[in-house]
């Protein structure tokens, strides 16, 4: 074991490129229960995260414990965020993690301003609670003890099966406010999972953490995302994973296409010419150049492939690009919901399990408008892709 940086604000001159100015840095260990990794444990001064109103996320605020991510999904579109630190977005994410040791305690403290309106938080949008580290530190607990005892609704994603340990501590934060669960679980063919999400638990143990979750009480969304194109979007491959979701007491579904953020994309070409060399032309077709989103044509294509799927198991579903942010609240009604914690539960949740009514989320310039309806979706032909 190798401690470093005892004294809260030292530099250490043998520190990685970026972590000797990291503000609150505790210490740095490494340890061989966690073989190739370092754990960079600093004292937060802030817990809660403000979403810029142009997001395209479903909520404003968010709590993330951790920085970098063991689970070392390929594909993952937070590796960009490892450059603030002047670490890079491959190897460097899925071993120098970041630790909030005092997030709880911080939390605690912001929860508890007269400013703060007790809105959603959402946890795991960017990188996972419920990783190895968590096994550890054990700051998931008491993030929840906090948001409950404040009367402040949350939601969780996280491909964790670490997420059992803690079903207790939600099902007693649940008899004071909302709380809604996601499991992501995006390739369920293992020999592929294992090497493109080479830390992750396996689908089948996330998929029995889902049924933990449901025998708990919860309504468990599932993410089946991202999408593959050539891997994991074949029919027969999206009816097995959503027959296994439905088996697993999954009540709905949030499916997309896989997005390569700048960042992202190098890193999972790279992985791609090593383990599939023969679909790289097909890749630089779908996301050329700088483009991070797989074309609109093949979008449609796949919606129309995973809908009637989606009937036939029963489940509900979204794609993950129709409209899911609530209409602003008035004040007079927003001070109502902020009187008890019961009333907290009123807003939307990133799972949907709340209804409101709903707008598109905003794209780009110029005015928003809904009419309503879901537009009718052709599906593109599949030479195309």
């Amino acid at each position: 074991m190798r401690w470093q940086g005892q004294q809260v604000g030292a530099t250490d001159a043998d520190a990685l490129p970026g972590l000797e100015r990291l503000t609150g840095l505790v210490r740095s260990v490494t340890t061989p229960e966690f073989a190739g990794m370092t754990f960079h444990e600093v004292a937060a001064k802030s817990a809660l995260n403000h979403v810029p109103g142009s997001s395209a996320m479903p909520f404003d605020w968010t709590v993330n414990p951790y920085r970098g991510c063991s689970h070392a999904c390929v594909y993952c579109f937070a590796r960009g965020t490892h450059t603030y630190l002047d670490l890079d977005t491959g190897r460097d994410f899925d071993s120098q993690v970041v630790v909030k040791v005092n997030v709880a305690e911080v939390l605690e403290r912001e929860l508890h301003r007269p400013s703060w309106a007790r809105e959603h938080v959402a946890l795991g949008t960017n990188t996972d609670p419920y990783q190895r580290a968590e096994g550890r530190y054990r700051l998931m607990p008491g993030i929840i003890d906090a948001l409950a005892a404040s009367g402040t609704p949350f939601s969780i994603l996280t491909k964790g099966t670490l997420l059992r340990r803690d079903l207790p501590v939600l099902q007693r934060a649940r008899e004071h406010v909302s709380v809604s669960l996601a499991m992501s679980i995006a390739v369920y063919d293992d020999e592929l999972q294992k090497a493109i999400e080479p830390g992750t638990p396996t689908a089948q143990a996330r998929l029995d953490t889902v049924r933990a979750a449901t025998d708990a009480g919860f309504r468990v969304s599932v993410f089946l995302m991202p999408v593959l194109p050539h891997l994991t979007d074949s029919a027969a491959a999206l009816d097995d994973a959503l027959a296994r979701i439905r088996a697993a007491g999954a009540v709905r579904v949030v499916y997309g296409a896989l997005h390569l953020r700048p960042g992202v994309k190098p890193w999972f070409m790279q992985w791609l010419a090593r383990e599939h060399q023969e679909l790289v032309p097909k890749y630089l077709g779908l996301y050329p150049g700088a483009a991070t989103s797989a074309p609109k044509g093949y979008r449609q294509w796949l919606a129309g492939r995973i809908r009637p799927l989606l009937r036939a198991h029963r489940l509900d579903g979204r794609d993950e690009e129709e409209p899911v942010r609530a209409r602003p609240v008035s004040p007079s009604v927003a001070q109502s919901v902020r009187t008890t914690a019961s009333a907290a539960t009123a807003g939307r949740s990133l799972f949907g399990d709340d209804a409101v009514t709903l707008v598109p989320v905003r794209r780009g310039p110029g005015p928003v408008r809904s009419t309503g309806r879901t537009p009718a979706i052709a599906p593109a032909p599949q030479p195309l892709f």
